[in-house]
C-alpha cells in the first residue's frame, strides 16, 4: 500500500476554474502546498483528457505533487500519471490496481457504511468520505453526511487513510480534520480562487495546524 499525503487534495475540473489554462492552475496549486491533485473531466474526449493529463504532470512535476486522473485507468496509463480515483459506478478498485500495478496511488469514494464496510484495505491507498456538506460541484446522489456521519465513516476504514470531499473549504477544513479526516479534497475554494497559490496556501496552513492540534488532544 502506497502512503499518500492528502492534506490538501486539490481537484481540477475543467467546468470549476473560470476557463483559465489547467496546467497553469495545477502549477500554481503545487507552488500553494497541494500535497495531491485529481484531474477530473467528464466531458472530454480520451484525447484531450491525455492531451491535458500530460501538460498537468509537467505543471506539477517541480513540485513533486503525484497526479491522480478520476475515473479513467486508460488515461492514467498513457499519460503516465501517479494513478486513479474511483466511484463506486466506475471501475473496481480491485481492476483497476490490477491494470496500473502495486506501486500505482488507487482511491476510492465511500458514501455508506455498506459501501465501507464492503472495501477491502489492500485494494486502495486511501479514501474519500463523503459528501460531507452540500456541494455545486458534483451531484452527489444522497444528502450531505456532515461531521457526525463523516467521523462514523471513518470509524469503519481504520487500516486507510480518509479524506473527507464535498462541501471543503477554508471556513470548515479545521472541522473536518478535528472530526478525524487526515485531508480534504477541494475543488472550487482553490480552484474559483483569484489567487489560486494563496487560497492553496491558506488552506494548507489551516490543515497543519488542525492535525498538530488533533496530535496533541
Amino acid at each position: 500500500m502506497t502512503k499518500v499525503d492528502l492534506r490538501v487534495y486539490a481537484i481540477l475540473d475543467p467546468a470549476r476554474c473560470r476557463g483559465r489554462p489547467l496546467g497553469e492552475m495545477a502549477e500554481a496549486a503545487g507552488r500553494g502546498g497541494a500535497t495531491l491533485l485529481q484531474y477530473r473531466d467528464k466531458a472530454g474526449s480520451t484525447r484531450h483528457l491525455i492531451e491535458a493529463a500530460r501538460e498537468i504532470g509537467r505543471a506539477l512535476a517541480p513540485h513533486s505533487v503525484p497526479l491522480l486522473i478520476n475515473d479513467r485507468v486508460d488515461v492514467a496509463l498513457a499519460a503516465g500519471c501517479a494513478g486513479v480515483h474511483v466511484g463506486a459506478d466506475d471501475m473496481p478498485a480491485a481492476d483497476a490496481r490490477r491494470l496500473l500495478g502495486p506501486d500505482a496511488i488507487v482511491g476510492c469514494t465511500v458514501r455508506s457504511a455498506e459501501e465501507a464496510d464492503g472495501l477491502v484495505a489492500a485494494m486502495a491507498d486511501y479514501v474519500s468520505v463523503g459528501g460531507v456538506f452540500a456541494t455545486t460541484s458534483k451531484h452527489n446522489p444522497g444528502p450531505p453526511i456532515g461531521l457526525d456521519g463523516m467521523e462514523s465513516l471513518i470509524g469503519r476504514l481504520p487500516d486507510l487513510s480518509v479524506c473527507a470531499v464535498a462541501g471543503i473549504d477554508h471556513r470548515n477544513a479545521a472541522d473536518v480534520v478535528a472530526a478525524g479526516a487526515d485531508g480534504v479534497a477541494v475543488i472550487s475554494d482553490i480552484f474559483m480562487a483569484d489567487d489560486v497559490v494563496a487560497a492553496t496556501r491558506r488552506l494548507r496552513g489551516i490543515v497543519d495546524a488542525a492535525l498538530a492540534q488533533r496530535s496533541r488532544s
